[in-house]
């Protein structure tokens, strides 16, 4: 099952919707010292999940099919060369990237070393998932048949 230019668009906006609910812009966010870009990234999440608090299961699939999809195609062996961490690490470097925007993750797609290295947001990279978890029993099945694990993008690591 693939994600609806619907569904994307939403996803985006409610990233950006999230991001201007905590006063600050990402691009501000990401010239900050890394205590205050902690700081920055937890308020963010913490206004992603009062803007989800409504959301359907339905929802919030969706929005995890989306965010899993835009972690499986910056998944690649070049971006990982800037990022840099473990498995785990590189799929928390792209949870930030993830988290930082529209902008910066069509930056970073487009040139990889666009991206900051040693910048991460592990609670991107299941945040829908664990939502629908906590709020519905399950974790969502996107159905999608891919993976948002480092290293799952065969075209990436080629």
């Amino acid at each position: 099952m693939t994600s609806t230019p619907e569904d994307i668009a939403r996803f985006w906006n409610l990233i950006a919707s999230a991001w201007a609910a905590t006063g600050t812009e990402p691009a501000a966010a990401l010239r900050s010292t890394e205590g205050a870009l902690d700081a920055h990234l937890d308020a963010f999440l913490a206004q992603l999940s009062t803007l989800s608090a409504d959301f359907t299961s339905a929802e919030l699939t969706a929005l995890d099919r989306v965010a899993e999809r835009a972690l499986y195609d910056i998944d690649r062996a070049e971006l990982q060369a800037i990022t840099g961490g473990s498995d785990d690490g590189f799929l928390y470097a792209r949870g930030f990237i993830v988290a930082m925007g529209r902008d910066y993750y069509d930056a970073v797609d487009a040139d990889p070393r666009a991206a900051s290295t040693d910048a991460d947001c592990q609670r991107m990279c299941y945040f829908f998932a664990h939502l629908h978890n906590e709020r519905f029993g399950e974790f969502p099945k996107t159905g999608s048949g891919i993976s948002r694990e480092s290293a799952s993008n065969p075209a990436g690591w080629s």
